[in-house]
């Protein structure tokens, strides 16, 4: 009987552990189950349309860039990317939209140097540029052009440089804050040349007053000033882009004239809510990057005078934190003087 009762007590245990061997295997494949769809999910997507929110208004370069990549997603992933429009506080209330919708994949954002760099330097309360965000891919950007008075007796940076420093000379940008500002003051700085500032409410603006010879010389995207220099009315010295520019082959870079710092793009990119699925943002990175070397973009990009750069997402994400650490600094400080 005692006997017995050990064979009956030892069989308890096997099946006891038996059950748990089950249960774990159970939980096991219940596990590689859900893995198994979660990548199966991430391959098939997108399953529906895609929101891509452009936070401005429709017309300028960032709209023109969304929508160029909106109907090249649309083509390649055969599912309709969607553009949205919503504009306010310098691309900060849709970024700040996107910024808290669900990592799926299906709401975008157009982003960019104003948005990430610039309005959450002035406000950090907004929210984190890199914390908040999955960034994804660059799409491109004018350089910052310093255009002078086509009759302003200067042919070159060097000559501008030793003319400000003999006579009193003021330059104007689309307001503080701005790139073409932000640009403006680290050249005064770089080449100790004190001048006075003059801020407008836009670039256009700043070119109209130059070509009329109210202000000698202003700081702002080539593309809003490159018809006025193809026209002969204003003379460009120099731009922030890394090369020159095929359309202005005639123009040098800050760089060759000796300033290396000052290589800059008013950038826009494409960008989602913190989170978002590698699988999901590789696959988004590679198909953008195809569009963005497409004749059909490159041809956009000349018209607008807009550099643009092949990189993956990392190397992206890379570049958002050094533009934040090389102009934080420096926006604060414009902030705290206003």
């Amino acid at each position: 009987m005692k006997r017995f009762s050990l064979i009956l007590e030892f069989a308890r245990q096997n099946a006891s552990s038996s059950v748990a061997g089950a249960v774990r295997a159970s939980v096991c494949l219940l596990a590689g189950c859900a893995v198994s769809a979660a990548m199966a999910q991430d391959s098939a997507w997108p399953q529906r349309a895609v929101k891509v929110v452009v936070p401005y208004a429709a017309g300028g370069s960032s709209d023109t860039l969304g929508r160029l990549v909106a109907v090249g997603l649309t083509e390649s992933l055969k599912q309709p990317f969607v553009i949205e429009n919503k504009g306010g506080a310098g691309g900060v209330i849709g970024s700040q939209q996107v910024s808290k919708s669900a990592p799926d994949g299906y709401n975008l954002v157009i982003s960019g140097v104003a948005s990430h760099v610039i309005g959450p330097s002035e406000n950090p309360k907004v929210y984190d540029p890199l914390k908040d965000f999955t960034h994804i891919a660059m799409l491109g950007g004018p350089p910052i052009v310093l255009a002078v008075n086509a009759q302003l007796p200067v042919t070159d940076l060097k000559s501008f440089i030793a003319y400000a420093k003999a006579n009193p000379v003021s330059w104007g940008s689309p307001g503080k804050g701005t790139h073409g500002y932000l640009i403006g003051e680290a050249f005064e700085v770089m080449s100790q040349t004190p001048m006075q500032h003059v801020a407008y409410k836009g670039g256009s603006p700043a070119v109209a007053d130059t070509m009329a010879g109210h202000i000698p010389a202003l700081f702002t995207t080539l593309s809003t000033a490159s018809a006025q220099i193809q026209a002969g009315k204003l003379r460009a010295l120099a731009i922030t882009s890394s090369k020159r520019m095929n359309e202005f082959p005639n123009v040098p870079t800050f760089a060759e004239q000796g300033y290396p710092k000052l290589v800059a793009l008013t950038w826009f990119s494409l960008s989602g809510p913190p989170g978002m699925s590698p699988a999901v943002v590789d696959k988004l990175n590679k198909e953008t990057r195809k569009i963005m070397q497409s004749q059909i973009a490159k041809d956009t990009l000349a018209k607008q005078s807009m550099e643009t750069f092949d990189w993956d997402s990392a190397r992206f994400t890379q570049y958002v934190g050094e533009e934040l650490k090389q102009w934080a600094p420096m926006i604060k400080t414009v902030k705290s003087e206003n």
